[in-house]
């Protein structure tokens, strides 16, 4: 008869992914993760061929958590690019080193930041056209230059040298947006 798995790849991929969320994506080693999931590493390497293939899953997976993340943020203006704003920066605040995975240290083989943000249902697009049917003459520049400016903002929760809370954020983005339409 043949020995029943007890060690699953869900069970691996779960612990690795708490891991980096506590601890950061540098702290994924197969022996960090097989103590962490009460096993030796050979259950580690039988499910995944190598710690570049399971840092891989755990990337791709962050992307799908950043993506339902953003989908969750309650939508408080009608300006382009301040919903989207909102939720990014608030990733960023409430989930560091996910954040830090995603946008700042990222992977070899991961997505860019531009595909992580629009996801499979074109949030990005959605915001250009939006932009652009609320008179926005180059919808896409104004992206970039609001991107920018999330991005910073993003950042700087990092450091904790950005301390608005989120009704701050939307007036500042609110602002920005409008600020960067006159330029």
């Amino acid at each position: 008869m043949a020995r029943k798995e007890t060690v699953t790849i869900q069970m691996i991929l779960d612990t690795a992914f708490d891991m980096v969320k506590t601890e950061g994506f540098e702290s994924i080693t197969a022996r960090r993760v097989a103590n962490a999931v009460g096993c030796s590493t050979q259950p580690v390497f039988r499910v995944f061929k190598n710690m570049s293939e399971l840092q891989s899953a755990v990337y791709f997976r962050a992307v799908r958590y950043f993506q339902e993340y953003i989908d969750t943020v309650k939508k408080v203006s009608d300006i382009p690019f301040v919903n989207l704003g909102l939720a990014y920066i608030s990733f960023a605040r409430e989930e560091k080193n996910y954040f830090k995975l995603l946008f700042v240290n990222g992977i070899p083989e991961g997505k860019n930041m531009y595909e992580i943000i629009n996801g499979k249902d074109g949030k990005v697009s959605a915001e250009i056209n939006k932009s652009r049917s609320m008179g926005c003459s180059e919808p896409a520049e104004m992206f970039m230059r609001m991107w920018i400016f999330v991005h910073g903002s993003a950042c700087m929760t990092l450091t904790g040298d950005y301390d608005l809370d989120d009704e701050e954020t939307v007036m500042l983005l609110e602002r920005s947006y409008e600020a960067f339409k006159k330029s």
